[in-house]
């Protein structure tokens, strides 16, 4: 009969609608439909009867069935749109309307225990135990919302936690994922908020609840529940949360510098379990060759994390909003988990960053080459910039690590943990040499080996402070784990030992270059050099000024570079000399030649006065 499943999927369509109202009104076009089809809508001008549905017309047809089940969702529908309209009220929920939504479901309850008496007829009906059962629960979910709105909280939670316990039976009878949708939506929160309301502790599992709420009394319907699943009765007693999951991979504990805390909450305990399957997945994920590929690997760890860090937050938020004090017990407990879940989650986004510069943290660089043709030997290297483009994005990745381990004293409780601090700080240093090192690199490609040098022994100074600091103790992690904030000392001390090498031999280049450079030195008498200054902005080589070479005196006549004048912007008002009295005596000449030759004065011409519209007189 797959009563769930017809309902379900009329609610689905109501949310494609948009609104109950809607749906209430599709509802009813289907029930006029079908009372059409069975053959008992009243006749034009007549008068209405009421005729009850029976055992006896459901065996003739399922319709029947589904007359009732239609007849029961839009008295639903019918609540639920009033509730509705009155969401966005500033008053909410007044009484009278309190009152209505009541009456349309306890309308709604009265036809769906009608069908469930019906279905219980199981040699008229030909009913089975699933079909009843389902019947028993959609009542009892349709009850235990009445019961919501009445504000009956005991009441509600026991009709809810007789359709929890159902729904969970027949869902791993069936497998059908219906039953989760029902559980996840209305059921578990109604139940929560319930007991909520009643006062019961927060570490109470749901399923602990129903457990404790549903009607044992009732022999038949407990058989029937035992029936399909013998292990949904049993009695826990009030247990947390994370102890309610069937897993048996279930993380029940976390720990967090030497304290442990136990998950009172399921879902921070479930996003804990994708993160542990998550790190199992990243192991043998992190095999491939390309850098890259390794860091896109981490995608799904770093968002299980993520998961958790919110699930915890939200916890904490629950907690606050019930005025429970940061003095609480369960409240330090969840701050010790966010902090916990929040240092894995930016040591993951760490390892992702260290994968990404390539193996050893960095240490190991490749230099790639051009794919050579055919038949012949690649001897041509990458250009330099593209080096130096490739060392600008592992500089940017050591960034991103820097802050991340900078974002970490944001952490609640980590300020006030003095060895914590320390170790922090060794890695921020293990990580500082790096950048260095990559700097260095720059450099010499750039053929700036005494820059090299500075930087060189800047990152063995940095290393060999990280290298003080973190112990053998810390050198938690094995060859097979996947990367992540642990710093080990073995590494350390690798970088350490590549670091004195290359200081050597960078301490040889530049002395080499110091020798074949052609730069002058102070004390060199043949060579003519010019004064200190003249040179202020050159620091000397060796660190040494020759003072008796200061200023060349007596001073000597130099050319001086000055701005040009641009003689052709000022041409028209230039004159060159000797050509003053030469226009003087061209202006008195044309003065003299205007005066000769004064313009006659025209004429009038007079015309004859035109008379008249036309132009001619009377």
């Amino acid at each position: 009969m797959e009563i769930t499943k017809f309902v379900l999927e009329g609610r689905d369509e109501a949310k494609l609608f948009g609104d109950s109202s809607a749906y209430r009104t599709r509802l009813s076009n289907r029930i006029h439909t079908l009372r059409k089809k069975l053959g008992i809508t009243t006749k034009p001008r007549a008068k209405y009867s009421n005729k009850p549905i029976t055992a006896e017309d459901i065996s003739q047809s399922h319709d029947y069935i589904h007359l009732l089940l239609l007849t029961s969702e839009r008295a639903w529908a019918h609540a639920m749109s009033m509730k509705e309209m009155h969401t966005v009220d500033t008053k909410g929920i007044t009484g009278s309307t309190r009152s209505h939504i009541v009456s349309r479901l306890h309308k709604a309850t009265i036809y769906a225990n009608g069908l469930f008496r019906l279905l219980s007829d199981k040699s008229t009906t030909n009913a089975n135990d699933v079909d009843i059962l389902e019947a028993r629960a959609y009542a009892a979910a349709l009850a235990g919302a009445m019961e919501f709105e009445k504000q009956s909280w005991e009441a509600c939670v026991k009709r809810y936690a007789e359709a929890r316990i159902i729904y969970t039976a027949l869902s791993k009878v069936t497998k059908a994922d219906i039953f989760k949708d029902l559980l996840a939506d209305p059921v578990d929160p109604s139940i929560r908020y319930g007991a909520y309301k009643m006062g019961l502790p927060r570490t109470s599992a749901i399923s602990a609840i129903a457990r404790k709420n549903f009607p044992s009394e009732d022999q038949e319907l407990t058989s029937q529940v035992e029936k399909l699943d013998p292990d949904c009765l049993k009695d826990e007693g009030i247990i947390s949360e994370v102890e309610s999951l069937e897993s048996d991979g279930t993380i029940k504990t976390i720990v967090w510098r030497s304290r442990t805390v136990v998950l009172e909450d399921a879902a921070i305990a479930t996003a804990l379990g994708s993160v542990k399957e998550a790190t199992t997945k990243l192991s043998n994920a992190l095999s491939s060759s390309s850098p890259k590929d390794r860091g896109f690997a981490y995608d799904d760890i770093l968002i299980a994390s993520q998961e958790v860090v919110d699930a915890t937050k939200h916890a904490i938020d629950e907690l606050a909003s019930e005025g429970v004090g940061q003095g609480d017990k369960r409240m330090q407990s969840l701050l010790v988990t966010r902090t916990a879940v929040s240092y894995d989650m930016i040591g993951w986004r760490i390892g992702r960053n260290r994968v990404m510069v390539g193996q050893q943290d960095g240490i190991i660089d490749y230099v790639q080459s051009f794919p050579a043709e055919k038949g012949k030997r690649s001897t041509k290297d990458e250009p330099i910039g593209r080096k130096l483009a490739k060392l600008r994005e592992k500089v940017v990745l050591y960034d991103a690590i820097l802050q991340s381990i900078e974002s970490i004293g944001e952490l609640p409780g980590v300020a006030a943990d003095s060895s914590l601090q320390e170790e922090l700080d060794a890695k921020y240093s293990y990580f500082q040499a790096l950048k260095c090192l990559i700097i260095a690199r720059s450099h010499a490609i750039l053929s700036n080996p005494k820059n090299s040098l500075a930087l060189l022994n800047r990152a063995a100074e940095k290393c060999t402070a990280a290298h003080s600091k973190i112990s053998s103790s810390m050198d938690t992690t094995t060859t097979d784990s996947p990367p992540n904030l642990t710093v080990s000392s073995s590494q350390t001390e690798n970088l350490r030992a590549y670091l004195q090498c290359e200081l050597q031999r960078y301490r040889a280049l530049v002395e080499i270059y110091n020798l074949t450079s052609t730069t002058p030195k102070p004390g060199d008498e043949n060579v003519q050099q010019a004064p200190l200054i003249e040179r202020l902005h050159e620091y000397p080589a060796d660190g040494v000024v020759d003072l008796k070479n200061l200023v060349n005196y007596p001073p000597k006549l130099e050319v001086v570079p000055v701005k040009p004048l641009f003689f052709d912007s000022a041409w028209n008002y230039i004159d060159y000399p000797g050509r003053t009295t030469e226009k003087a005596a061209e202006k008195a000449a044309v003065e003299e030649e205007a005066k000769g030759t004064e313009p006659e004065e025209p004429q009038e011409q007079h015309q004859q006065q035109k008379k008249g519209w036309f132009g001619f007189g009377r």
